[in-house]
């Protein structure tokens, strides 16, 4: 159960930072934010998808934090994102060059949905430790690339909450 708060408070804190209006913003910035609001997105599709179903309480909470805190960063990220005037969606092919890559949870999606309820908990949980550790790799990119505080920040955030997320998950998978 401490786990489990520790994860949380990672969870929550994840948006805490402050975005300065004047501060510099770069490509890699940009690209961060538009990969990690559509990484979000399918993160909190794949979380849905614990609803209605048998599950151990723990993956239960845990997918529902994981919701709440993608919806919140999704919202910061787009809110910087229409305030430096870029757009919300990224150029899939404009990215590849640097770092880009394409984010397509559909198979796990559709995978998923026709898992039944014995597997199910396995499942999830490993589908959601590569969707985590693809947010650890987009952050650290950020981390190394970026240029805006806020965003290089949230990325830190990132790393940090997802990374004690996986540990969580994998500690999960072993009991």
């Amino acid at each position: 159960m401490r786990r489990l708060l520790i994860v949380l408070l990672f969870a929550c804190t994840a948006c805490a930072g402050v975005q300065e209006e004047e501060a510099p913003v770069n490509a890699a910035d940009v690209m961060f934010l538009q990969m990690m609001v559509a990484h979000n997105k399918q993160g909190h599709e794949l979380a849905r998808l614990a609803e209605g179903r048998e599950l151990p309480q723990k993956v239960e909470q845990l997918a529902a934090a994981m919701r709440v805190t993608q919806e919140t960063e999704t919202s910061t990220m787009t809110t910087w994102l229409m305030r430096w005037e870029q757009p919300l969606t990224m150029d899939q092919e404009a990215h590849h060059a640097h770092g880009g890559t394409a984010i397509d949870a559909r198979k796990d999606l559709a995978r998923l949905r026709k898992t039944d309820d014995a597997d199910f908990s396995r499942e999830l949980l490993n589908a959601l430790i590569a969707h985590q550790d693809d947010a650890i790799q987009f952050a650290r990119y950020e981390k190394g690339s970026g240029a805006n505080p806020g965003a290089i920040g949230l990325a830190e955030q990132i790393d940090v909450a997802r990374s004690a997320q996986i540990t969580y998950m994998l500690d999960l998978l072993d009991s």
